[in-house]
Order: structure tokens, then sequence, then C-alpha cells
């Protein structure tokens, strides 16, 4: 790790630890002492209970003494619990903040994709390079930088990373990055918000159930349910008091069978308004307790922004969203949480009883669909708004944490790459070996050649993820990094199908026509942002699963096509007969390499990229190292 540009961000990281472990062991030791004088209150009610009822030492009143301490109590510690837990999480946010500086965060978050929408796993399936350059592996770059509390939040991430932005708005999210990158505690707030730490809000669903088709449309219904609860409940009323003895004065014959009669006559008419429109009313009420239980991570998230002020463009576009008909989200969705209380309060008994001459569930249901029509609308807004949030906030942790990371340059012609030590984010500072390399004008190619184990397919995925996180918003990970706007196509990983079939050197060539085909469409303009997005291919051991002659031949022509489509890329081999590929422009291609030595029977690698061709190879080494005998 590098102390002089990390200390900063670890040590604040370990400052706020410490402070949360030192609070969290206080609320610990209060949760525990307010337990124990609960127990405490228990005895004193069986003493004051003996006294003054059993012995008649003092008015019999005094037992509610305890047992008002015990409820007293009971409040007390159920809020310290709450402060506990929100505490142990702002804590653990911490060291795992820690951890990632520190280079140990590997396996301790693991974002599962299969919860994903399909739209963001068929975006993964069909990736060129996803799989290839660990985006979204264990340990992979979705793993590093998510720290999303919602579903869509991740899929935002996911998106970002999976489908390069135009250049506009990758300033725009540089920009937004730049602001959040030191507010450490929006990052703990937004981290501790709601009430448990899984990952919620499932937005699917509730896009559709705010879209979902107004089912009462009768205008009428809330106001003739309202009129026959309050007649019934004057009815009842009189019942009471009729039974209790007493008599109404302008109706002075009035006998409470009368009332009882006309009690029914409410009952039945109640019923017939109430029966053409059950099976809506139940959809209404049924619907709305999956949607409140899913809104209540959101309302907390949208309370956290709504107290933030922005500056930069993309996030006071966030900020616009959090509001529906000047009413703010939180705020809303705080009054659709108390319609959930009230629908959850019909599995009452008593409730239940008081349903139908009450008009109970006519009243919510009807309270749910107005609320659908005030905030509707807005729910996509809200949940579009706290995505890119996350994503945004995602990213700034990241660059927060890696301060000696950079943002690159963008520049508008051709097609060019230009790093200056560039290193890998995914490995530790301490072993990441750094390099320079430049892609673009007359060089078109760098085929880079050395024996197994000296860093090609490194530089290649270094190259590859630094230029998915560049397209992103995101810093990367180099002193210096310019670059045209770039489509990626991928080639390193690549496995035989028992179920489809395939043999490796099959899913080769048909990874390969997809790449030659994007490369195709980009120069066609077909694939075209409006700033001119090119294509960065990585062709890592190129045709290996065939003979030396078709792969000499497939390599030239497969590397000539990308090239003519004005592609640029990055091609590995241990063959060294391509390093003299023919028919390309003079200059178009550079060959560079890795050395290796080995020392005291141990093989040895600087990982450091050197001009020309590798003269030498280490297979023969590496086999006999290991026992082979060869």
């Amino acid at each position: 790790m590098n102390d002089g540009v990390e200390a900063r961000p670890l040590q604040e990281y370990q400052r706020r630890f410490v402070l949360r472990e030192e609070r969290a062991s206080k609320l610990t030791g209060l949760h525990l002492l307010l337990g124990w004088l609960r127990l405490a209150t228990v005895g004193l009610f069986l003493g004051v209970a003996w006294f003054t009822i059993f012995l008649s030492e003092g008015p019999r009143w005094c037992v509610a003494i305890p047992v008002v301490l015990f409820v007293a109590l009971g409040v007390w510690q159920g809020g310290v619990s709450r402060r506990l837990g929100l505490v142990r999480r702002a804590a653990e946010i911490y060291r795992r903040g820690i951890a990632r500086i520190e280079d140990r965060w590997i396996g301790q978050e693991v974002r599962e994709t299969s919860g994903l929408c399909a739209a963001v796993r068929e975006r993964l399936a069909a990736s060129l390079y996803a799989g290839d350059l660990d985006v979204v592996d264990r340990g992979g770059m979705f793993e590093l930088l998510c720290r999303a509390r919602t579903r869509m939040g991740e899929e935002t991430l996911l998106t970002w990373l999976l489908e390069p932005a135009d250049v506009p708005e990758i300033l725009r999210r540089q920009a937004a990055v730049e602001e959040l990158r030191g507010r450490v505690d929006l990052r703990e707030r937004m981290g501790v918000a709601g009430e448990t730490a899984a990952v919620g809000v499932q937005a699917e669903a509730l896009r559709e159930w705010a879209a979902a088709d107004d089912v009462l449309t009768q205008r009428w219904m809330p106001w003739v349910a309202g009129v026959l609860a309050v007649v019934f409940a004057i009815l009842a009323a009189m019942v009471i008091w009729l039974w209790l003895g007493g008599t109404i004065d302008a109706l002075p014959s009035l006998s409470i069978g009368d009332v009882i009669a006309l009690l029914l006559v409410v009952l039945v008419a109640e019923k017939l308004v109430r029966r053409p429109f059950e099976k809506r009313l139940a959809a209404v009420l049924d619907g709305t307790e999956a949607a409140v239980k899913n809104m209540q991570l959101l309302a907390s998230l949208l309370e956290v922004m709504e107290g933030e002020t922005f500056a930069s463009e993309r996030l006071v576009e966030i900020k616009r969203k959090l509001a529906s008909q000047a009413v703010a989200g939180s705020v809303a969705i705080g009054k659709l949480g108390k319609l959930g209380q009230w629908r959850d309060s019909m599995d009452n008994l008593i409730v239940k009883g008081l349903n139908l001459p009450l008009m109970y569930s006519v009243q919510v249901a009807w309270a749910i669909e107005r609320w659908r029509r005030q905030h509707g609308a807005a729910v996509p807004l809200w949940i579009e708004a706290v995505a890119e949030m996350e994503a945004l906030n995602s990213v700034a942790m990241y660059a927060y944490e890696h301060p000696g990371d950079v943002f690159p340059e963008f520049e508008r012609d051709g097609a060019c790459v230009d790093a200056e030590e560039m290193g890998h984010p995914l490995i530790a500072a301490a072993k990441c070996v750094r390099n320079s390399l430049q892609i673009g004008d007359e060089t078109r190619v760098l085929l880079i050649s050395g024996s197994n184990m000296s860093g090609k397919s490194t530089l290649m995925r270094t190259l590859g993820v630094n230029t998915v996180l560049a397209m992103c918003g995101a810093p990367v990970r180099a002193k210096r990094f310019r670059l045209t706007p770039m489509k990626i196509g991928a080639s390193l990983l690549l496995n035989d199908s028992l179920q489809e079939g395939h043999s490796r050197f099959y899913a080769e060539i048909e990874k390969l026509g997809r790449i030659c085909s994007l490369a195709e469409s980009c120069a066609d303009g077909e694939s075209k942002s409006r700033d001119g997005a090119g294509m960065l291919f990585l062709l890592d051991e190129l045709l290996q699963g065939t003979n030396s002659k078709d792969r000499l031949v497939g390599a030239e022509g497969v590397v000539r096509a990308l090239v003519e489509a004005g592609a640029i890329g990055m091609v590995t081999t241990h063959d060294l007969a391509l390093a003299e590929m023919e028919g390309l422009p003079q200059g178009a291609m550079r060959n560079m390499h890795f050395q290796d030595q080995i020392v005291d029977g141990q093989m040895r690698f600087d990982f450091t990229l050197r001009e020309g061709v590798a003269m030498k190879s280490n297979g023969v080494e590496l086999m006999r190292l290991i026992g082979l005998k060869v």
C-alpha cells in the first residue's frame, strides 16, 4: 500500500471505526442495564402487589407504578437497541472500508447477479468483455465498487460497467463523483438507512404497482361509505344510550328495538354497496402490503438524500426527482406507510368485527388508490434517483479510497489510448507493477510476446479494466490516462461446451466473429455515440487451438480486418511467427515483450513491458522445474 497516498482515507476510516465501536460498547452496556432494571421492576411489581392487594398495606393503585416503569424502560431499551444496530452497521461499513484499502476485501461482500432484472442479465450475457475482464466474478470490479443498498442501485452500476457512456455523460458523472468523493458522512447515512443491512427494494414490482390501473373508479363510493359508517356509529351510540337507561327527548317513543332494526338496515345497505367491489378492494389491499414493505428502505434513502445540497449538474437533476407535487418523497411514502399500518390492522379481531359496519376496508382501499393517483407517477423517478445516487456514491467511495487514481482525459478524434504508469485496480498495491503504453496514430496494434506467467494477459486485463472504468465515469489506476471513447471486445477466457458440443477453438472463433462485427458497426456508424466511439480489441493467445499454419493465416486475417475497421488493440502470443504479420500498413503493429529469468532454480519475473520481440521461452524450463522428464 502506498502510505503517502492512501494514509488519509485509511486513518479517517480507522478513527471512525474506533468511535463507532466505543459507542457500540457503551450502548451495549446500557442495553444490558435496562434489561436488568426491567427484571427488577417485575420483582417490584410482585412486592407492591403483595403489600397492597394481599396485605392491604397501601393503596392498590400503587401496583401501576412498576407497570408504568416496566413499559417506559421497555420503550427506552427498544430505542437503545435500534441505535445500537445502527452504530454496529456503521462500524461494519468502516471495517470493510479498511479491508478494501488494505487489499483484504475479496469475498467480504459478494454481490449475486442471479437476482438482477432480466434486462441486465441479458446485457451481461451479451457482453464481449464482462467475463474476460473480471467485471462480475468473485473479486471483480463490481464487487470492489458496489456499495448499493438496493437491487436497482446494483443494476444501475452494473449497467454503467457493461455499457460505455458518451463523453458528455462521463464528464457529468466525473463531476458528481468529485463532489461526492469526500462526503463520508453521507455514505454512512445511506449505508445504515433502513431497518436491515440487506439489499432490498424490488424495483420492477414497485413500478408495476405504481403504474397499475385504477380499479376503484366509482367516485361516489367513499362518500357513500363514509355516510353509512357515520349513520351506523350514531345508531350504535343510541343503542348503548338506550340500553343504559337513557332517553332521547327528540324521539321519546323510540325504543331500543327500533334502533336495532335501523342498524340492521344500515348493515344490509353497506353489504349491498360493498358486494360488487369485493374483489377490487381485495386486490388493492393485498397489493399494497408488498408495496409498503418494498418502499421502507426507499423512503429511508430518500430522506437522507433530501437533506443534502448539491452543485454538480447530475446531482442537481437527481435532487429534482425526489419530490411529488411539492411533497418530499420520504414524506409521501411515510403517508403510504400509515395506510399500510391501517391495512395491517385489518388482521386484528376487533377491526375485523367492525370492518363492515364502519366500511373500514373501503375507506382504506380508497385512500390507497388516492395516494397512487397523486404519487404513483413519481415512484419510477424516486427509484431512478436512488439508483443513480447509489451508483455515483459507489464510484465516489472508490475514488475516495484510492486518491492516487486519476480521472481519464478524452480525445475526440481518431482512436487512441495513452496510459502512463498504468496498474490493475484489482491487484494489491504492494504487488502491482505499473507499465506505460501507447496505441494510436500509426500504431494500431501492440503484439505482446513473452514466456508463460510473465504478465502478458495481466497487462491486457489492466488496459481493459481501466478502459471500462474510464467509460463509466470512474477514476483509473494510472498516473495519466488519455483515450478516445471506446467500446471493448475481449477474448481472454474461453472454454469448450459439452452442452452445446462446441470446442474451445469454435468458441473462440465465434467470439472473434462478434468482435469483428462490433468493430465494423463502429466503423459504419451504427453503434457510434455522438462522440464517435471506436473499438478496443484485446485478444489473448490468438487462435491457439489450431495448427501453426492456420493460426498465422487466421490471426493475420482477424487483425487486418479489425485494423481496417478502425479498431485499435492488443494481441498476446507465444507464437513468434505472428510478430511479422503481413497485410498491415507500415508501422501499424508494434512488437513488445516481457522477460523472465531463472535464478537458483526459480522462475523470476519483473513484469515490465519492453520494446521488441521476446527471444526466449520458458516452457521447457517450467516443465523441468515441476519434475517432468523433458
